[in-house]
């Protein structure tokens, strides 16, 4: 079975959510033609205006899973819609809304690692759940942006039988190298493929890496971005991973009595 998927990458307006979903529906009309599956970076209708998120935050998600929901349908495309800066009473979350074409949420994960050094911790709060789902008759998780430092959290979704990973992200630029490097080890240690959206520009206190990127599960890159607004687009083989996970059978050889 094979599947196209698009990571829009592109540079947020900060704090300025009306003009970040203008942009990010005239980006989903013009792709939409082309892929099976949709993905935008983390918190892209805000930015990463952490100290302001109380104020400009989506309440309890409504308009961003309305508008996701609404997008996708008019556009008979699946959407992992990125993440979003949503108020509840008990405080700010940074979650991730998955949309089919059909309009449905088909699953909503809330960032469960929060990044100190950027201090994360002082105005969100993290989720408690993990990000399992289907979309386009793929099984899959979607994770966002210091979740890849974590490979046991990615490996216990992978042993749910996933066959591709979403990432959604505002990496930095100084930290690049990791990026890459992390996300190919994610592909190959866990034999799936990985589809990865970064946003580029910059703010008053980071420059953002770009890089988007779509990986296979041998760690092959299909398809990179670079540092500007880009879109990149790549057609995935899930019969692929039949074959890989054949020839280096690492999921029956992991030893459950040690660990």
């Amino acid at each position: 079975m094979k599947r196209t998927i698009s990571c829009l990458q592109f540079a947020i307006s900060y704090g300025n959510p009306s003009e970040n979903f203008k942009k990010v529906k005239r980006l989903i009309e013009a792709e939409s033609r082309h892929s099976d599956v949709l993905i935008l970076p983390e918190l892209w209708t805000t930015g990463y205006d952490l100290k302001n998120l109380h104020q400009i935050g989506d309440d309890e998600g409504k308009q961003s899973k309305a508008w996701l929901q609404h997008t996708a349908k008019a556009n008979n495309v699946d959407i992992v819609g990125g993440s979003v800066a949503v108020k509840k009473q008990d405080g700010v979350y940074n979650t991730m809304y998955m949309t089919n074409k059909r309009g449905e949420l088909v699953k909503e994960y809330s960032k469960v690692h929060l990044f100190q050094q950027m201090e994360e911790h002082l105005y969100l709060s993290p989720g408690s759940s993990d990000g399992c789902f289907e979309l386009a008759g793929m099984k899959a998780a979607g994770v966002i942006c210091y979740d890849i430092r974590f490979p046991e959290w990615i490996r216990k979704h992978t042993l749910k039988g996933i066959d591709i990973l979403f990432v959604s992200a505002e990496w930095p630029a100084p930290r690049l190298h990791h990026w890459r490097s992390l996300l190919i080890a994610r592909a190959i240690e866990n034999q799936c493929f990985v589809a990865a959206c970064n946003c580029s520009g910059k703010n008053p206190a980071n420059q953002f890496a770009g890089h988007s990127m779509i990986i296979d599960p041998l760690g092959n890159i299909i398809a990179e971005a670079q540092d500007g607004e880009s879109v990149i687009r790549a057609e995935i083989d899930l019969h692929d991973l039949k074959k890989i996970r054949k020839e280096i059978p690492i999921f029956a050889d992991i030893r459950e009595d040690l660990y």
